[in-house]
C-alpha cells in the first residue's frame, strides 16, 4: 500500500464546522479523496481509481461467486425473518409498520456477515482508498420491502459523522453489497457525481437524541432544496444499480439518497463503513453527546484482520 498522504492525528481544530445556526454554508473539502498512490498491484484499475476520484463512488459487479452470493441473500432473509433476537436499539422498523428496515450491528448478528465485512475484496479497497488500516465505523443490513418501502433522504454521511459521532476527516468509505437486483425502478441508491469534492455545512442546531428521529426521517444535517436543485442542475443525478453480488464503494462526503420503492420487488443492501484507523471517532463536533455504539463503534479502533479465499 503506498500511502501518498501520511496519518496524522486529529489536532483539535474543526475543519468542517457544521450544524450553523443562521444558514447553510459551502467549504471546499481539505483532504483527500484517495490517500494511496495507485499502482500495477492496487486492488482496482487506474480507470476505476480516477471513477472514483472523480464521481465519489466506484460500482464493481462480478466479485463473488453465485454461490457466495445465495449464501449472503439466505443469511438476509433469515435475519428478516426471525429479528427476535436482534437487540432493540439495533432494529429500526418502517414508519407505521412493524415491517424491518434497518439491522445494525450487523457483524454481530450474522456470521457470514461479520466473515463478508473482512474480505478482501471488500477491506483491501478500503485500505488502498484510505490509505491506512480500516476498521469498522458502522455496519447495517437496509431493507426495502416492495409497495411500502421508504426513501432515504439526501445527505452527506460524513456531515453526521462529524457532527454526531466526533469523526475528524473525510477518510471514511462504505461498500454497500447488494443482496437483491436494484434497478433504476425499486429505490437504487441515487448519488450526486462530484458532490464529495464540497462539504455542505447544514443550518440548525443538533436536538438531544437526534438519532432516534433521524433514523426513521432525516430532517437535521440535510442541505436545502434550493441548494440540491443546483447541485443536481450542475452535475446530474447518477443511479448505481446492477444484479445482487454488485459492490457499490461510495466516498464518506458522497451526497446520495434513495427513493421509495412502490414497484413489486424488494430491495436489500448490506452496509459496511469503513473508517481509517487514524481517523478514530472522538467528541462529537456538533451534538452535545455522541450516538450510541450501534451507529458509531466507540471502541479502541483496532485493524481488521482481513481475511482471503471463498466462504462459501
Amino acid at each position: 500500500m503506498n500511502v501518498v498522504h501520511p496519518a496524522k492525528r486529529f489536532t483539535g481544530q474543526d475543519s468542517y464546522p457544521t450544524r450553523l445556526p443562521d444558514k447553510e454554508r459551502i467549504i471546499a473539502r481539505q483532504d483527500p479523496v484517495i490517500w494511496s498512490a495507485w499502482s500495477e498491484d492496487a486492488p482496482i484499475s487506474l480507470e476505476e481509481t480516477r471513477h472514483y476520484e472523480e464521481k465519489g463512488y466506484l460500482v464493481r459487479r462480478n466479485i463473488f461467486t453465485a454461490e457466495e452470493i445465495r449464501k449472503l441473500i439466505d443469511a438476509s432473509a433469515d435475519i428478516r425473518a426471525d429479528a427476535s433476537d436482534i437487540r432493540s436499539e439495533d432494529l429500526v422498523t418502517e414508519p407505521g409498520t412493524n415491517a424491518v428496515r434497518t439491522v445494525f450491528r450487523l457483524d454481530d448478528h450474522s456470521r457470514i456477515f461479520a466473515r463478508l465485512a473482512r474480505d478482501a475484496r471488500l477491506a483491501d479497497i478500503a485500505r488502498f482508498l484510505l490509505g491506512d488500516e480500516v476498521y469498522l465505523h458502522q455496519s447495517r443490513l437496509n431493507y426495502k420491502p416492495g409497495f411500502t418501502g421508504k426513501e432515504f433522504y439526501w445527505h452527506s454521511d460524513f456531515e453526521t459523522w462529524h457532527a454526531e459521532d466526533g469523526m475528524p476527516r473525510m477518510r471514511a468509505v462504505s461498500a454497500s453489497v447488494l443482496l437483491t437486483d436494484n434497478s433504476q425502478l425499486n429505490g437504487p441508491l441515487m448519488l450526486i457525481p462530484g458532490s464529495h469534492r464540497k462539504f455542505i455545512a447544514c443550518a440548525g442546531e443538533t436536538p438531544q437524541d437526534n438519532h432516534k428521529s433521524s433514523l426513521m426521517k432525516q430532517e437535521i444535517g440535510v442541505p436545502s432544496t434550493g441548494l440540491l436543485e443546483k447541485m443536481a442542475d450542475e452535475a446530474g443525478l447518477d443511479a448505481a444499480t446492477g444484479p445482487a453480488g454488485t459492490v457499490i464503494f461510495f466516498e464518506c462526503n458522497t451526497m446520495h439518497a434513495s427513493n421509495g420503492n412502490v414497484t413489486p420487488f424488494p430491495r436489500s443492501n448490506a452496509f459496511f463503513v469503513y473508517n481509517a484507523v487514524s481517523n478514530a471517532v472522538d467528541t462529537p463536533f456538533a451534538a452535545s453527546q455522541p450516538r450510541p455504539d450501534f451507529l458509531a463503534n466507540r471502541g479502541a479502533a483496532k485493524a481488521l484482520d482481513i481475511v482471503t479465499g471463498s466462504f462459501a
